[in-house]
């Protein structure tokens, strides 16, 4: 009997043009057990939300609408789900319907259902007394179906009813969960906090614990728990980064602000063009000389400062060499030629720069997905004169150092270009001023 109701299910599943609806639990290891809050970002949307770590996140969406329809239903939202038996549904219709609401258990079989005359505008629905179980949710009209998993934990039988609410202006969703986040409920401080979301939408999660922050890649497709692996990594001017592991690697997710080596040596800061152009030393700059590019964008710097001794990195860090560059891209582009000079791989530039909120200029072909989460800043470069980067309007480019020599003038370094999908590996000379992503010591 249990395999026929779970093969009911799934032809119900296949039947119906169903919500996507997923609950993402959050867990801590490493450094740190424990998750202060999570940062969503959803980058195809370019929406974000910030929740408490004991939160649960409720991934809401309508999927399957014929796109050719003039659908009416613009938003439903249900919550709690799951819940003790009791839900409240949101909907927004675009014009006015008649529509039949309707709960079905997993065979298919109505345990409540009313036909409504939904005016055009935001309305709010009661439904209590589901029994415990789990159920389909429809609300059908002659344009469009809509259908989502509803998960009952009631411990008591009531009658189930839908009560209507009367018709009110539509919330400020986004003021809503953010207010929700600031709201906990009193069984552990753990609050639901929904979030619109799309089948096929990527999902960058930041989590935080103290001062350890923790990148995760989400794509959705399943109910699950993220667990952020909290590494160290602050460098000697006690700036903490973010840290993103990617294939076998684990890297900065963000360019280095460093203006000391680790034992406290300090950088010199080099802002005339004339003595960036001449001096052999380890030097520092931000582009164009404004404070504003190095407290986002992290500071540009010589070989020479990325490759001295006295070491620019973390503690338990170092610069990527070319070969664990590589590493990463073969990972992220099997494309990728390693062993090329200039522009290589098909789909490496989308999939490591970002691509929300970003002053990248490019065609739609060339924009950046950042499904990696390395997440590359367009942070510019100056060049071995001590000129700014020469891309138009000079903010369409990007440089990062490796840690390998090229030869007594020169070492390797990557690109990620405007017009372009791939990475761009050359040698450059010592003076140039370049980003520098470091990566974890095995």
């Amino acid at each position: 009997m249990k395999t026929i109701k779970i093969l009911a299910l799934l032809m119900l599943s296949a039947a119906v043009i169903q919500a996507q609806n997923y609950m993402i639990y959050f867990a801590g290891t490493g450094a740190s057990a424990t998750v202060d809050s999570v940062k969503i970002e959803n980058l195809s949307q370019c929406t974000s939300l910030t929740i408490g770590g004991a939160d649960i996140l409720n991934l809401s969406s309508v999927t399957g609408i014929d796109q050719n329809i003039d659908v009416s239903l613009n938003f439903v939202n249900i919550y709690p789900n799951p819940s003790p038996g009791y839900f409240t549904v949101e909907i927004e219709s675009a014009s006015d319907n008649n529509v039949c609401i309707g709960i079905y258990d997993i065979l298919g079989k109505s345990i409540l259902k009313q036909n409504k005359f939904l005016k055009k505008g935001y309305r709010k629905f009661n439904i209590d007394g589901i029994p415990k179980g789990i159920y389909i949710f429809k609300v059908e009209s002659d344009l469009y179906q809509y259908s989502s998993k509803l998960i009952s934990n009631a411990v008591s039988e009531k009658v189930p009813e839908i009560k209507t609410v009367e018709s009110m202006e539509k919330p400020d969703i986004q003021k809503d969960l953010n207010e929700t986040a600031e709201t906990k409920d009193s069984k552990g401080g753990k609050s639901l906090i929904s979030m619109l979301f799309n089948a096929g939408d990527t999902l960058k999660l930041t989590g935080k614990s103290g001062n350890y922050r923790t990148i995760s890649m989400l794509f959705p497709n399943q109910d699950q728990t993220v667990t952020f692996n909290f590494v160290n990594c602050t460098d000697a001017d006690s700036n903490h980064y973010a840290v993103v592991q990617i294939g076998s690697q684990i890297w900065m997710a963000g360019n280095l602000k460093t203006t000391k080596y680790r034992d406290g040596s300090v950088i010199l800061n080099v802002t005339d063009s004339a003595t960036w152009g001449s001096t052999t030393a380890g030097a520092w700059c931000d582009f164009l000389n404004d404070p504003a590019e190095g407290a986002y964008y992290g500071h540009l710097y010589n070989w020479y400062a990325a490759s001295d001794s006295r070491n620019i990195a973390p503690l338990g860090w170092h610069v990527a060499s070319n070969a664990e560059w590589n590493i990463m891209e073969k990972f992220v582009d099997n494309t990728v030629d390693t062993t090329a000079l200039g522009g290589t791989g098909a789909e490496i530039g989308r999939i490591l720069k970002e691509g929300c909120n970003t002053r990248w200029q490019y065609y739609d072909s060339t924009a950046g997905w950042n499904s990696a989460g390395f997440t590359a800043l367009c942070s510019n470069f100056r060049n071995s004169s001590g000129a700014w980067s020469l891309a138009p309007n000079n903010n369409h480019d990007d440089s990062f150092w490796t840690a390998t020599h090229y030869n007594a003038n020169m070492a390797w370094s990557k690109s990620f270009r405007w017009c372009a999908c791939d990475i761009f590996s050359i040698f450059n000379f010592n003076r140039a001023g370049s980003s520098v992503r470091c990566i974890k010591d095995n």
